[in-house]
């Protein structure tokens, strides 16, 4: 499709309101989320489509059927005259291209950046008549980045031409990032396809905590039942695919090692986390601190020994009565001063984790460690929970590990910083079912919403996945840079995807029209404008580029259906 140089031309508008154009081409020509251009110049604006409206010069022109009243000549001539159709377009950026600068702030900025040719936020509005096109690849490229350029990941393309829209991953990797959508729009294969590109781009480490088990290996796509490239098979030896348990295997595939958690490692901390998955009460963190006290960094498995028992001793007067047995909850309680049942609740609900196979006194090897080395030595990791597909499994887990990995890279940026060692690697941990642990009630408690909050300066990002947005505090979703979202029915959940951005409100219809599938909005600090955009395939062509190989624009374009 070739790139039509004027759609129309601007006719009204304002700063805190959407810009205005006439089409002077057919509206079957123009889509809502169009990404154009309005030069007048001096400047170059970008903008978005945003709303596509009819309009006559008097109402009875658009009532009457004058192409059933008049010859065809005659009722085109006339439709000329009296229907048009307006377009609203959202603006987001704009560009000096002439010799004469608009503003004394711009002169400064450009005498400081001579050689920044970035695009600024739109300060001022194009005068009536400017012309309106839709962009052309150079525009696309001068705002989203050079596909060629090293670091600049294709992740779709234009709805209308087919033009390769780019995301910067070395800022993307700066902050916390999400792909939300909702279920069945695909954010399985997107995800895959954003931590290929990170893989392939490889400027920082990742570790995907894999709750069903989709990352690794190769699976096949529910839909079309066609065999789907793991990671593990698309990059090979730089990545370690780590089972849960000891003798784990993942789609009867086998790991490069497996994780066992030491009962030492297990804080009262993790398991407050716990608190809504356990049912836990109240009393809880005064048992728990009770029990450490106790018996320090054992009190997991010391506790886990006890037993609820009785023993029948006969007293001073030679009758027989019931006492707790000597390795029992309640002679512990009893000797420290905890309520007794309040203890033997918790043995009950703790007794779900006392099970676990992954847990165990001590472990055949330090896996938490080789984990953290592997991601320190520029590999990346998949941790696939294989059987262990429970919410209580992944959330015990992640948490635990992401507080070690915590500790860790902050440790080694302060080094790096006071003492001049080696700068940390970037570290990027991936969460499915992202509400499970950053809700209200959990982000307090959990290891991921410091890292959302805080850890960017100490290296560390979460790339959130999630169908419920709206169940993530909100204190987190304001953290996150890029937003990749694909179709989402919930109001609530719009509203989520799209807070702290501007022109929300012309946004949030657009979300919702997406195509259920493969196509999505790309948002947030991460992009320099939101744009909708076809996604990529996950297919034959992408692993092969993903291998080494680079696809043609026109394999690009015929993959799209262009």
């Amino acid at each position: 499709m070739e790139t039509k140089d004027k759609i129309g031309y601007i006719v009204s508008g304002g700063l805190k309101e959407s810009f205005r154009a006439r089409l002077t081409v057919s509206v079957q020509d123009v889509q809502e989320g169009a990404f154009v251009v309005m030069e007048n110049g001096t400047w170059r604006y970008y903008g978005l489509v945003t709303d596509i409206q009819l309009g006559a010069t008097d109402p009875r022109f658009a009532d009457e059927q004058t192409e059933e009243r008049f010859p065809a000549h005659l009722a085109k001539a006339l439709h000329g005259q009296t229907l048009y159709t307006n377009i609203e377009i959202l603006p987001a950026l704009m560009q000096d291209i002439g010799p004469d600068l608009a503003s004394p702030e711009y002169k400064l900025w450009r005498a400081e950046n001579p050689e920044d040719p970035n695009p600024i936020p739109v300060k001022t509005v194009p005068p009536h008549h400017t012309p309106v096109s839709l962009a052309k690849p150079e525009h696309i490229a001068g705002i989203y980045g050079d596909p060629d350029k090293d670091g600049n990941f294709v992740i779709g393309y234009t709805r209308e031409q087919g033009h390769p829209v780019c995301i910067n991953l070395e800022k993307f990797v700066q902050r916390s990032s999400g792909v939300f959508g909702a279920t069945g729009t695909g954010k399985s294969f997107l995800t895959r396809l954003v931590l290929a590109g990170l893989m392939k781009y490889d400027r920082a480490a990742v570790l995907v905590l894999d709750m069903h088990n989709e990352y690794g290996y190769d699976d096949k796509a529910s839909d079309t039942k066609i065999n789907v490239k793991g990671l593990k098979t698309l990059f090979r030896s730089k990545v370690r695919v780590v089972g849960l348990g000891a003798g784990a295997t993942i789609r009867e595939a086998p790991t490069d090692f497996n994780l066992e958690i030491s009962t030492g490692d297990i804080t009262t901390a993790d398991i407050e986390t716990l608190t809504r998955e356990l049912n836990l009460k109240e009393t809880t963190p005064t048992t728990l601190n009770a029990l450490f006290g106790s018996f320090k960094n054992e009190w997991f498995a010391r506790f886990k020994a006890m037993n609820r028992l009785e023993v029948t001793v006969e007293d001073e007067k030679g009758k027989m009565k019931k006492e707790p047995h000597p390795d029992s909850v309640a002679a512990w309680a009893n000797e420290n001063g905890v309520n007794v049942m309040a203890a033997e609740a918790l043995y009950e609900k703790l007794g779900r984790l006392f099970d676990k196979s992954y847990i165990v006194e001590k472990p055949a090897a330090d896996s938490v460690k080789e984990i953290i080395n592997s991601l320190e030595n520029g590999h990346h990791v998949v941790l696939s929970f294989g059987e262990h597909e429970s919410d209580l499994d992944y959330l015990l887990v992640s948490n635990l590990l992401t507080r070690k990995i915590r500790k860790v890279w902050e440790d080694k940026t302060n080094q790096f910083r006071s003492q001049k060692k080696a700068e940390p690697r970037p570290l990027i941990i991936v969460v499915e079912e992202a509400h499970k642990l950053l809700n209200r009630e959990m982000a307090a408690q959990t290891t991921f919403a410091t890292i959302a909050r805080e850890l960017r300066k100490y290296y560390v990002t979460l790339l959130i996945v999630d169908q419920r947005p709206s169940q993530i505090y909100d204190e987190v979703m304001s953290q996150l840079g890029t937003r990749i979202s694909g179709w989402l029915g919930d109001d609530l959940d719009i509203q989520a995807v799209l807070s702290g951005l501007s022109g929300r409100d012309s946004l949030r219809g657009m979300l919702a029209r997406l195509q259920p599938k493969e196509e999505v909005l790309l948002l947030g600090w991460g992009v320099p404008m939101p744009l909708p955009v076809r996604s990529r395939r996950y297919d034959e062509s992408f692993w092969k580029e993903m291998g080494g190989g680079k696809k043609s624009r026109e394999e690009n374009l015929k993959e799209l259906g262009f």
